[in-house]
């Protein structure tokens, strides 16, 4: 069995990441978040809060300036759910391959891979160029992986990012009810539709024997 799991709110909480951009356009930090949650709640993209914040913003350019002023995107073992390594170990001791695929930057991927998370691959949208929930991101997924799709779980919070879309290629799916959107979306019939509905990553052990 091959698991692919989503990054953030799936296996990294998004705190710092908010906070980071909250302090650089100097707006409370609570403010953006509140923000972040209107707009995904919205079904908008996050990047939306932002640019509430401030119109005619370049994020691409703005996210450019953070990282020249040293102050870009961190990522790094507090950033982790503490169910991440015993579940990802539990998983390879097992045998099952892992994937981690996501909707993040370049520099995510860097971050990610410096970590020495007990997977076999890892990949963003940033990379590859195309995000979820366009097909071609899972498609990619399943190229990345070789697997088939009914020999692949996607674990993901978000229903119409991860869900859905995975079942679409024909992926089996997990949803976790985790962070925000876990929440938010936990009685979607969406989320519903997964397969699985979890709460913590310990239970894929139990899942990917069956």
């Amino acid at each position: 069995m091959t698991i692919v799991l989503d990054v953030g709110e799936t296996i990294v909480r998004d705190d710092r990441y908010w906070a980071a951009w909250a302090d650089w356009l100097e707006v409370p930090r609570h403010t953006l978040s509140a923000l972040v949650g209107a707009v995904v709640a919205q079904g908008r993209d996050n990047a939306d809060a932002i640019r509430l914040l401030d119109p005619d913003v370049d994020i691409a350019a703005e996210y450019a300036a953070r990282e020249a002023a040293g102050r870009g995107e961190v990522l790094d073992e507090a950033d982790l759910y503490p169910d991440v390594r015993p579940a990802l170990a539990a998983l390879r001791a097992a045998g099952h391959r892992i994937v981690v695929a996501g909707n993040q930057t370049v520099r995510a991927a860097d971050l990610l891979r410096g970590l020495n998370l007990p997977v076999d691959a890892i990949a963003t949208s940033g990379e590859w160029g195309v995000s979820k929930p366009d097909p071609a991101f899972f498609t990619r997924v399943l190229e990345l992986t070789g697997s088939a799709p009914a020999a692949t779980i996607y674990v993901g919070d978000h229903p119409a990012n991860d869900i859905t879309p995975a079942r679409a290629v024909g992926m089996r799916t997990a949803h976790i009810r985790r962070g925000p959107w876990g929440h938010l979306w936990a009685d979607d019939p969406a989320a519903a539709a997964a397969d699985w509905r979890i709460n913590s990553l310990a239970e894929l052990v139990t899942i990917a024997a069956e």
